[in-house]
């Protein structure tokens, strides 16, 4: 019998059934929590810490996760390189612990107390401003002033110290540090004067700045507390799925089904699921029929029927039946924490904008501790005002440059649009992925299993004269009973379709490469390729028409004779997805060039390729050769363009690994852990909508970054003109990083 086309793959038998088999993280990479950064130049002092350590091959630190993913040299190196990691970031003055699966990311630990407590001892110190602006002249003694401030400086205030000294003695700075420079010499300016520098006229209180001081602290704090909770937001998409676990699971047990907790599930346990209720584990249906609602999941907004013998997913809500599920994987090797684990990954990766982004930062510290001193000596000896204004106006251009904004304008879109994009069906194993797939500019698609739903079904039947296509189809599919071949199952849904009677076979033959024979009736019954019937001597010139027909339209062709007499022509072909075309049609609306990247031989590809309206084909193309068509695509491009390729199979992850951003369907777990992005469900308009999505990332990202720069450039020289108060610095500062944050979380918001 005629095999499959070249190149092609087996059929999968839905989605979540390929997503049971577990595929752990890469024995390469190693990811780390840490503790304690609070800025951009933070995150560059972690990634040196980090990448001096021996067995380090690169390493990405977010700051909007608080993680760090390492990438090692070999897997050998793991067991010793953990603790070594740990250590170089407590040199550099943060913490470190190894991440454990299935842990919830804490942006920031809970700071509302204090902040509550540094509001309280700060109110006062401002409310004397408020009402002189209101014309009520009220005076705080300077006494009082003292024993406000002092708590806010010294105890609240001391992890700006602790983590600034650190730093230092690191040789870098951060915002820690110019807090702690510009709250003390403030807070130093005003005790100074209060002490040392009495007033002319001494029945006034000098003008102390211990207000500046202690506001522009408790700013720091709140706008911290309010990033730490609009970070928790972004967060939201991966909190949602953690929670699809139930808690409590019925496992029968002798025939009785007794409620247990979920972290005492084993594999090989039978549960009961009622209707309703949620799957507690991946596992295999052993009883029962229902329909199961994956949304959560793959994104796929219809139920989908599940029977004995299918596979379902953990955290997937059952429908109307009663099911029996045997657990097959649980933890860390369960769909949902693969899922779960791919988009902490690809959260904690650092995109290529973010990149440029810290190597600005990298110098901003010092530029701005220069420019601060600059500021100083300016006011104090080019002008005569004097030194105390010069120190309050050098203190405002310390606070008001915090790159705290630059240092979260990246991973917080990044982190929404990954989540966004987690809900839609798309999982984005690589953040750069899904900022690269803005820019796609030719895309490669595999045919079999990517356009094609990679099931071959049996599409014409022209029966020689005198016999009737229900009689030959019968003749046909009795040779078929049993086999597993794809075009044998393709002429046994043929024939069950039209209830056709199939007679029994005996003294079946396979002959490989040929196709098979057997003694149906009394009669030798063969059935297989055109190669193999010419080689017997079969005559079949009279129906020489409809194999020309089925040939030119890339059809696989095999004849079925009795005895030496031809019985029909039997044409397969591949069906394809339901929205390949529509998918295809957006692609190039939005101006991806669409090149189809076969195995099969050019006329089917190119029959395929005709019903989808693309214009370019190569084929066949064998596994090897798509990874240099790919590189061949790269040519002519202009920067900033790529090369995204689409794929199922293990014959395409060498491509997929090759292009700017490969784009695995639900299918072969080798193409999905090379992918930067899979779908969770084999819906191809997924494609453009990520393109798409990809697209209001990139634009969110721009927005973000040019509103962060916006309030270093614009404040930082009102600052130093003597424009802005310590205190206005302050609440500019805070609000650039809450602003930032918030223009982010508006993604959400986006409809593909």
């Amino acid at each position: 019998m005629g095999g499959l086309p070249n190149g092609s793959d087996p059929p999968q038998s839905s989605a979540a059934a390929s997503m049971n088999a577990p595929a752990p993280a890469s024995p390469h990479e190693l990811t780390l929590d840490i503790s304690g950064m609070t800025c951009a130049s933070c995150v560059g002092r972690v990634e040196r810490a980090l990448s001096k350590v021996c067995g380090v091959q690169a390493c990405s630190v977010n700051l909007t996760t608080n993680q760090a993913v390492v990438q090692l040299h070999s897997a050998t190196a793991f067991e010793t390189v953990s603790e070594r990691l740990t250590a170089a970031v407590q040199a550099a003055g943060y913490g470190a612990q190894v991440h454990e699966a299935d842990t919830p990311v804490s942006p920031m630990p809970e700071q509302g107390a204090a902040v509550a407590v540094a509001v309280a001892l700060s109110l006062p110190l401002v409310l004397p401003m408020v009402l002189q602006a209101m014309g009520v002249h009220l005076v705080l003694s300077a006494l009082w002033q003292f024993a406000l401030a002092t708590p806010v400086q010294f105890v609240l205030g001391w992890r700006f110290y602790k983590a600034g000294w650190a730093a230092l003695k690191a040789g870098s700075g951060n915002m820690d540090l110019l807090v702690a420079l510009g709250t003390s010499a403030a807070y130093g300016l005003s005790l100074w004067l209060w002490l040392w520098a009495p007033s002319a006229d001494e029945s006034h209180e000098p003008h102390l700045y211990f207000e500046s001081a202690a506001v522009v602290i408790t700013l720091v704090m709140l706008g911290k507390w309010l990033e730490a909770r609009a970070k928790r937001k972004t967060l939201a998409a991966l909190e949602a799925l953690r929670a699809l676990r139930p808690e409590t699971a019925l496992v029968m047990l002798n025939g009785c089904a007794l409620e247990r907790a979920l972290a005492d599930l084993r594999v090989g346990d039978t549960v009961m699921v009622r209707p309703g209720q949620r799957i507690p584990a991946d596992g295999r249906i052993t009883d029962g029929r229902s329909h199961v609602d994956e949304s959560a999941i793959t994104g796929e907004s219809l139920s989908v029927p599940r029977e004995t013998g299918q596979s379902v997913i953990g955290g997937t809500l059952n429908g109307e039946g009663l099911l029996l599920v045997q657990v097959t994987a649980m933890g860390a090797e369960s769909a949902l924490s693969r899922i779960v684990r791919l988009v902490e990954q690809a959260q904690a990766r650092k995109a290529p904008i973010q990149q440029t982004v810290d190597r600005v930062s990298a110098t901003f510290v010092p530029m701005v501790v220069g420019l601060a001193v600059l500021t100083l000596l300016s006011w104090a000896l080019l002008s005569t005002r004097g030194w105390e204004y010069a120190i309050v106006q050098a203190v405002s251009v310390l606070v008001i440059a915090c790159p705290c904004a630059l240092g979260l304008a990246t991973p917080a879109t990044l982190m929404v649009g990954t989540g966004l994009a987690a809900r839609m069906g798309i999982l984005v194993r690589d953040a750069q992925a899904l900022e690269l797939l803005r820019g796609v500019a030719v895309m490669g698609l595999d045919k079999t299993g990517t356009l094609t739903l990679g099931q071959p079904r049996l599409l014409n039947c022209s029966p020689a004269a005198g016999v009737s296509a229900e009689e030959a189809l019968s003749l046909a599919a009795s040779l078929q009973q049993g086999s597993q071949h794809p075009l044998a199952r393709a002429l046994e849904q043929a024939a069950r379709q039209q209830t056709l009677p199939i007679p029994s076979a005996q003294s079946l033959q396979q002959i490989a490469g040929r196709g098979v024979q057997a003694q149906v009736g009394g009669n030798i019954v063969s059935l297989g390729s055109l190669r193999w019937m010419r080689e017997r001597g079969v005559c079949f010139q009279a129906l020489q028409a409809p194999i020309d027909q089925a040939l030119a339209q890339g059809r696989t062709v095999s004849l079925l004779t009795r005895g030496e007499h031809t019985v029909a022509v039997l044409a397969f072909g591949d069906q394809l997805r339901p929205q390949a075309a529509q998918a295809v049609d957006e692609l190039q609306r939005m101006g991806v060039r669409c090149i189809m990247i076969s195995g099969d031989n050019a006329q089917a590809a190119g029959a395929i390729a005709a019903e989808l309206g693309i214009t370019e084909v190569r084929a066949p193309v064998l596994p090897d050769e798509k990874t240099s068509v790919v590189h061949d695509l790269r040519k002519g491009l202009r920067p900033g363009q790529h090369v995204a390729m689409v794929g199922d199979g293990i014959n395409d992850a060498p491509a997929l690994a090759a292009a700017d951003i490969g784009v695995a369907m639900p299918g072969t777990d080798v193409a999905m852990e090379t992918a930067g992005l899979t779908l969770l469900r084999p819906d191809l308009l997924l494609i453009p909508q990520g393109l798409a999505l990809s697209r209001a990332v990139t634009r969110k990202i721009q927005q973000n970054l040019f509103w962060a720069f916006a309030y270093n450039v614009v404040g930082i020289p009102l600052a130093a003109l003597g424009f802005l108060s310590p205190m206005v610095a302050g609440a500019a500062m805070a609000a650039s990083s809450v602003s930032v944050i918030s223009n982010a979380l508006l993604l959400r918001r986006w409809k593909p």
